[in-house]
């Protein structure tokens, strides 16, 4: 495969620590690393590579991105640059943690780094991500630009600068279990949340089994990301594009009376997470039929867990809310950036580039990884239409994808939001459990997470 590569725009100046100290003056990072910072001044700009072979430092929390990015650096011709990579994997807020600490240091940053949807966020506080994430914009084609997803494109950008390339469109579906819907004379194609809750209803009154399960462990950003998914189909959101917290609306109400409503009713049930021994009980026992989880949860969720239900499951667009919003949402995604100022930031750009923008790299990412394309002539391509999956019954499962992406809502982030994930989650819980109503719930959340970033300062 050929692509056209542009010459690269001038190259940046170089890090200063000073100013990195000074954007991550909140972080903990920051704070280790004092005592290192004595000799702290300007770096000299990296005199830049533009062409040749480049030996990128490449930080992950995925091991398959390793592998896909390889194969996509072998796959390019035409480019100045010849690529090595040197992975190194860690978790993904470790990831991000190490990143600001060796940026601080002045040394050992990534050339290329993938951040994950939650942990990005921190890179969003002051002017962290301008010190030390290359701006994409201006090396994008315009008409490749106006292509991307800006459902995908929002959440790694601040003050116009977009500093990441997602990894996928995460549409979020219903997941359910087919030949249990039949046995228990279940619709599949139920049109709205409020008839699958009377359907669900009546069958945990008489099976016990449940249509969706919602956590309430100790891992918070689950527990938030599985009302924050609901909360974005029915046309509300946890942040504005300001990052300004919209919690207190009437989307936010009813989606967490649906939710408190389903588990008091019994069609939902609770499990401590999505992945773990609980959820994996639940599934076998088929006392959990179905679920509403974005598109990598066939892989992460149910092969790993169930992979003897083989061909049972499905997918269909979300039932609807009756009082508004699409039948889709969105979870999760990973944004692939290069360090600003080093001598490999413009290889680093172009490799991320070569391995997601071209539209053959965008098919083979489905094909290889199942993470939809970011790109949205793509969600046109009839090879991925036809694809069948196995695990799926043979399901064309693109072809949900495809309808539904249009209706995608935007997801606007925050510095803040491990904040509310602390605050909103326990509240919650509470409303799950009958202890408070949902208006109270949503209030008093907002309430106490507007005294806690007082008293840190805001945003």
């Amino acid at each position: 495969m050929t692509r056209t590569h542009h010459p690269p725009p001038t190259p940046p100046p170089g890090i200063s620590r000073r100013h990195v100290l000074r954007a991550a003056g909140g972080l903990g990072a920051a704070a280790a690393l004092t005592p290192a910072l004595a000799a702290c001044g300007s770096a000299a700009p990296a005199e830049p590579l533009t062409s040749g072979r480049a030996d990128l430092a490449f930080w992950t929390h995925d091991d398959a991105y390793v592998d896909f990015f390889r194969e996509a650096a072998a796959n390019t011709t035409g480019s100045p640059f010849t690529w090595h990579l040197r992975p190194t994997r860690a978790g993904a807020a470790d990831l991000v943690t190490k990143t600001i600490a060796q940026a601080i240091a002045g040394r050992g940053t990534p050339d290329v780094a993938g951040f994950e949807i939650g942990a990005f966020t921190r890179l969003l506080r002051g002017d962290i991500a301008a010190e030390l994430l290359e701006d994409l914009t201006g090396h994008l084609d315009p008409d490749i630009r106006a292509d991307l997803l800006t459902v995908r494109t929002e959440p790694f950008s601040k003050d116009g600068a977009l500093y990441a390339l997602d990894s996928d469109a995460p549409l979020v579906v219903y997941y359910y279990r087919e030949p249990e819907f039949a046995r228990y004379h279940l619709p599949t194609d139920l049109g709205s949340w409020d008839e699958l809750a009377d359907a669900g209803t009546r069958l945990a009154d008489r099976h016990g089994v449940a249509v969706a399960a919602v956590p309430t462990g100790s891992d918070l950003p689950q527990v938030l990301q599985s009302f924050e998914m609901l909360l974005l189909q029915r046309g509300g959101r946890l942040f504005d594009a300001d990052g300004t917290l919209t919690l207190d609306t009437p989307e936010a109400e009813d989606t967490l009376r649906f939710l408190a409503d389903g588990v008091q009713r019994g069609y939902l049930t609770t499990v401590s997470d999505y992945y773990g021994p609980s959820m994996q009980a639940a599934l076998k026992t088929g006392k959990v039929i179905g679920q509403w989880m974005a598109s990598w949860y066939k892989v992460y969720g149910l092969i790993a867990n169930v992979p003897e239900q083989s061909g049972q499951w499905r997918i269909r667009p979300l039932p609807v809310f009756p009082g508004g919003g699409g039948r889709t949402s969105f979870a999760g995604g990973t944004g692939f950036a290069a360090l600003r100022g080093k001598r490999n930031t413009l290889a680093g750009v172009e490799l991320v580039k070569a391995a997601y923008l071209d539209p053959a790299e965008q098919v083979r990412r489905y094909t290889v990884l199942g993470y939809l394309p970011s790109r949205r002539s793509v969600f046109n391509d009839p090879g991925l239409t036809r694809i069948e999956d196995a695990y799926c019954g043979g399901q064309r499962m693109f072809e949900v994808y495809r309808d539904i992406i249009d209706e995608a809502p935007v997801l606007h982030l925050s510095a803040d939001r491990t904040i509310l994930e602390t605050v909103l989650s326990g509240y919650l819980l509470r409303a799950y459990q009958g202890r408070t109503s949902p208006r109270e719930a949503l209030r008093n959340a907002e309430e106490d997470f507007r005294g806690q970033t007082r008293n840190r300062g805001g945003s």
